[in-house]
C-alpha cells in the first residue's frame, strides 16, 4: 500500500526557512515522479516542484525558482522541500504526491497536478 506522509509544518516569520519532508512507502523508489504542491487560502492547488527519478529531471514553478529546492534521500525513502526566504504568500497547505510507476514528466506532474497518490497535507504559515 502506497503511503506518503508529510511533516515539517509550522509557523515561520517572513524571510525564514522551513524544510518539509515526505516519507514514502509501499512503492519502489527506482522509477517514479514525486512532487510538492500547495494550496493557499481561497486559491487553487498549484505545483511547487516535481522530480522524476529515472532521468533526474526537476521542475520548479517559475515564481519559486531560487528559493525552494527539492531533494531526496533514497536510504530513508524521503523527499524534502527546502524553502528559504519565505514570504506571506507562501502560506498554505502543502502536499506531497507521487506518480508511480512513472508516466509523467516532472513538468507535467506539477503543471497538471498529476499523481496517483497524495499525502494528507500539512500547514505552512508565514507571518510576523
Amino acid at each position: 500500500q502506497v503511503q506518503l506522509v508529510e511533516s515539517g509544518e509550522g509557523l515561520v516569520q517572513p524571510g525564514g526557512s522551513l524544510r518539509l519532508s515526505c516519507a514514502a512507502s509501499g512503492f519502489s523508489l527506482d522509477y517514479y515522479v514525486i512532487g510538492w504542491f500547495r494550496q493557499a487560502p481561497g486559491k487553487e492547488r498549484e505545483g511547487v516542484s516535481c522530480f522524476r527519478n529515472n532521468d533526474r529531471s526537476t521542475y520548479y514553478a517559475d515564481s519559486l525558482k531560487g528559493r525552494f529546492t527539492i531533494s531526496r534521500e533514497n536510504a530513508n525513502h524521503t523527499v524534502y522541500l527546502q524553502m528559504n526566504n519565505l514570504k506571506p504568500e507562501d502560506t498554505g497547505v502543502y502536499y506531497c504526491a507521487a506518480d508511480f510507476p512513472a508516466r509523467l514528466t516532472a513538468r507535467a506532474m506539477c503543471v497538471m497536478l498529476g499523481g496517483d497518490y497524495w499525502g494528507q497535507g500539512i500547514q505552512v504559515t508565514v507571518s510576523s
